[in-house]
């Protein structure tokens, strides 16, 4: 029993045995088919057909030849998108590829003094022994630092004598950089001086081999000039300059384009060297310059900056007066100008011209003065004079310096400037003997006032002349329209216009802010004014609402006044919501015509109180004639148009809906940006 007991047992282990083998072995079967299917799909669905699929259990082989090794890649990625990838075996191989193109090959040879070194990429089958061994030899060679590479290709054409040219110009630049490529080789270098700058840059082209691209950058120290000199000359027929020295080529450049201003014609240089007295050099020779075109000829010499011109003989005392004063006044600090005026070869025949001073106010502010001052101390209290009186931005200075003015010419020029501050434009002359102003002015006590300040301060028996015009459009005061004008104004600008709202709300509308503008200049120019803005609905909706609308209105339009720059201190905004109608509610066009904002005078007996007409575009029919305004006192009727001044025009006034159900009052009175008509004014 035992014996068949235990035989029974291993019977039924080895057949449990057998039976999950086999089951073992058909699983692997099935996951090896079934891989190898779907990673073949997958590579037939990316175009990777080259590739060869075989499953050996759970690992994926991949072999084939890819084209590319990207493509290679690109299947290894498809095959681990289906399975594990690290059941992915890679036994492809990749094409064998075109051979490379050549790299760019090309040396940098670096010297300083006897220090050497090569970097850069050269063929293996150079001669490198034969190029370092050239190299070591080239006289004062002490050092070489051999950082060259190689690459395995042919030798480009012109390679070795572009590198044997490189080596003879390195025996002659001791402190230079060259760099060679196989058809072209770039030197740069510094010399002790232009001429020996000059004899090597002759003496590498003649050496360069036919074909060769040469391209030379050497420099040479700047020349120290001592002293920085330049003279520049008109005289004769003769137009150019003697000696020219700049301190970079941006200050040459500007000299030369002053002289050919002044009349210079061909072609002309300046030295460029060091020693220049002041950074603003290019800019104060070229104004020299430019004076001396102005003057008609002359000369300009500079030693520093000490500065010396002379004029023409013969050249007009006024112009000379002018061009100098300019150039003095804008010179910079550091230069110092010494000019002369040479007397006409006939001196009888053209007597000399008595020193002047002019100031100039034009229309629109701006004061020029010109002629002569003592010294510098004068000419900087007229100018800070000038620019308190004037503004410190409309103040030109081309005074020159003279010191043989009289003693009283300080006194007598300041005077002049305080005149001429009574004036609106004008032309003030001071001389030895006299004063003359003339000019327009705003003010009616202008002349009395400048007589009184030439009887204050000038000497018993001074000789001046006033020669003043008041205008009453320059007057400050009396320019002011009266209110009543003002009011004109502002009906003239609502001729064919009117102030509009978005439905429901005080927002003014788009199409009304060219009206509002137009309405501001005229403001602007009123100050003072007592205007009241009355808003006004037509009768649909609530009373209350209405009023409450209105009132909205009319401080809206006074608020963008003041985004205009009116003073609005003393207007008043008013809502009277459905009160006063100039026309009937029950048609469009009349609540049309009711809503409206008007403007008018408060405290003025001729329109306090009186009821304003109807806009010209609300109804015309009633508008009031420009000249013919209704009696002061006669009291105005609904069926007839106020006085002019209180001429209204109607707005874009909707009135809201009554919450009491008393909302079917028809069409609405919306004057909307593209509709003249719309619905009522509606909550939200």
């Amino acid at each position: 029993m035992r014996l068949t007991s235990l035989a029974i047992l291993t019977g039924s282990l080895l057949a449990a045995a057998g039976g999950s083998l086999a089951t073992a072995t058909y699983i692997a079967d099935v996951v090896e088919t079934t891989s190898e299917r779907d990673v073949r799909d997958a590579l037939q669905g990316a175009s990777l057909g080259w590739a060869e699929v075989r499953a050996d259990g759970l690992q994926v082989i991949l072999t084939g030849t890819a084209p590319t090794e990207s493509a290679r890649f690109d299947a290894r990625t498809a095959a681990g998108h289906i399975v594990d990838a690290s059941r992915v075996i890679d036994r492809m191989q990749t094409a064998a590829t075109r051979d490379l193109a050549p790299p760019a090959f090309s040396v940098q040879i670096l010297r300083n003094g006897g220090e050497l070194s090569l970097i850069g990429l050269i063929p293996t089958k150079s001669d490198r022994d034969g190029l370092l061994k050239a190299i070591r030899a080239l006289p004062g060679v002490t050092t070489v630092n051999d950082l060259l590479q190689t690459a395995d290709y042919p030798l480009p054409a012109d390679w070795q004598a572009s590198l044997d040219y490189a080596v003879q110009a390195l025996a002659q630049l001791p402190n230079s950089k060259v760099s060679v490529r196989p058809d072209a080789v770039a030197i740069t270098a510094m010399s002790q001086s232009p001429a020996q700058k000059h004899q090597l840059e002759t003496a590498l082209r003649r050496a360069a081999q036919p074909g060769l691209d040469l391209s030379l950058a050497i420099s040479a120290p700047r020349p120290i000039i001592a002293p920085f000199t330049l003279r520049f000359v008109s005289e004769g027929g003769r137009t150019g300059f003697d000696a020219c020295s700049a301190d970079t080529p941006q200050a040459r450049s500007q000299i030369l384009a002053a002289a050919k201003e002044a009349g210079m014609t061909g072609t002309a240089d300046c030295t460029i060297g060091l020693g220049v007295p002041s950074s603003d050099w290019g800019e104060a020779a070229a104004m020299a310059i430019r004076a001396v075109g102005k003057l008609g000829g002359g000369s300009v010499s500079f030693s520093d900056a000490d500065i010396s011109l002379v004029a023409a003989p013969g050249t007009a005392q006024a112009s000379y007066d002018t061009v100098v004063g300019e150039l003095e006044s804008n010179l910079p600090d550091v230069y110092a100008l010494h000019a002369v005026l040479p007397p006409a070869p006939d001196t009888q025949a053209a007597p000399a011209e008595p020193p002047e001073f002019t100031a100039t106010l034009s229309p629109e502010g701006l004061l020029q003065m010109r002629g002569r001052l003592s010294d510098a101390r004068m000419r900087s209290a007229a100018e800070a004079l000038a620019q308190a009186r004037f503004g410190s931005g409309h103040v030109y200075m081309a005074a020159r310096l003279d010191d043989t003015l009289p003693d009283l010419w300080p006194t007598r020029v300041m005077t002049a400037l305080d005149a001429l501050a009574h004036l609106s434009n004008g032309l003030v002359t001071v001389t030895p003997d006299k004063i003359t102003i003339r000019g327009d002015t705003g003010e009616k006590s202008a002349s009395a006032d400048i007589a009184r300040l030439f009887g204050d301060r000038l000497p018993k028996g001074a000789d001046y002349d006033i020669d003043v015009t008041y205008q009453k459009k320059l007057d400050p005061v009396a320019s002011v329209p009266t209110p009543q004008q003002c009011l004109t104004q502002l009906r003239a600008a609502q001729k064919h216009s009117k102030i509009t709202f978005e439905p429901g709300s005080a927002t003014v509308t788009a199409d009304s802010r060219h009206l509002l503008d137009a309405m501001a200049t005229t403001l602007r120019t009123c100050p003072g004014l007592p205007l009241e803005i009355a808003g006004y609905t037509d009768s649909q909706g609530r009373e209350e609402m209405n009023e409450a609308l209105s009132q909205q209105r009319a401080q809206s339009v006074m608020n963008a006044l003041q985004m205009r720059r009116v003073l609005t201190r003393s207007f008043v905004a008013k809502g009277y919501g459905e009160a006063d109608p100039i026309a009937d509610n029950d048609t469009e066009e009349g609540r049309e015509a009711n809503r409206r904002i008007e403007f008018r005078l408060r405290d003025d007996g001729t329109a306090g109180t009186a009821k304003p007409a109807t806009a010209p575009e609300a109804a015309p029919a009633s508008d009031a004639p420009e000249a013919a305004p209704a009696p002061e006192a006669a009291p105005a009727s609904e069926a007839s148009p106020a006085p002019e001044a209180e001429e209204p025009v109607g707005s874009g006034d909707e009135a809201l809906p009554s919450q009491d159900g008393d909302d079917s009052a028809g069409p609405g009175d919306a004057d909307t940006i593209d509709d003249d008509t719309g619905s009522g004014d509606e909550t939200d």
